[in-house]
């Protein structure tokens, strides 16, 4: 018993001494990674302008798994909405409410997926005062439907946030 032990303690010791000595892991090829730049967003003209920007920017987020470009665009007690593709009935509707339940979704959901394009042709909005909705068509993945997407935008502090979003709109 006593020289097994001394063989796992020698073992071990013998373990810590070659670990030390391994050279720091060499950079990729072609140098470090640089950190991720990002187009500046022109400044919008308009209201309508400043929403499909935030519609856009969404889709660009989802493509590179930006979490903290996505919390920029959502309101804090924002909502989420799956329409499960039966838009008249919201019995089958999954619902994230506040950005930590939407954020769950879109790390745990959303960007395991990868989607390598997620955009909205065909945007429609409507503004009133201080809020906005807008229609949307969806194309992400391999998803192309119409009138997919139902957005609704609140100005808070002088820039429009992303309220809601029902996806999966479009019938089965």
């Amino acid at each position: 018993m006593r020289k097994l032990m001394l063989v796992a303690i020698v073992a071990m010791f013998a373990m810590v001494i070659v670990g030390c000595n391994e050279a720091p892991p060499s950079p990729p090829a072609g140098g470090p990674i640089s950190p991720r730049t990002r187009t500046a967003t022109p400044v919008p003209a308009n209201d309508d302008e400043a929403i499909k920007q935030l519609i856009n920017a969404e889709g660009e987020a989802v493509v590179q798994q930006d979490i903290d470009r996505l919390q920029g665009i959502w309101a804090s007690d924002g909502v989420l909405t799956d329409a499960n593709r039966t838009p008249d009935n919201a019995s089958d509707d999954k619902v994230w409410r506040n950005w930590n339940q939407i954020r769950d979704r879109y790390v745990n959901i959303v960007f395991p997926s990868n989607p390598p394009v997620a955009e909205h042709p065909n945007i429609r909005v409507t503004i009133s005062g201080d809020s906005a909705e807008a229609i949307a068509d969806t194309k992400i993945g391999v998803t192309n439907a119409k009138d997919n997407d139902k957005w609704t935008f609140r100005k808070i502090d002088g820039k429009w946030r992303l309220a809601s979003l029902t996806f999966g709109r479009a019938p089965k």
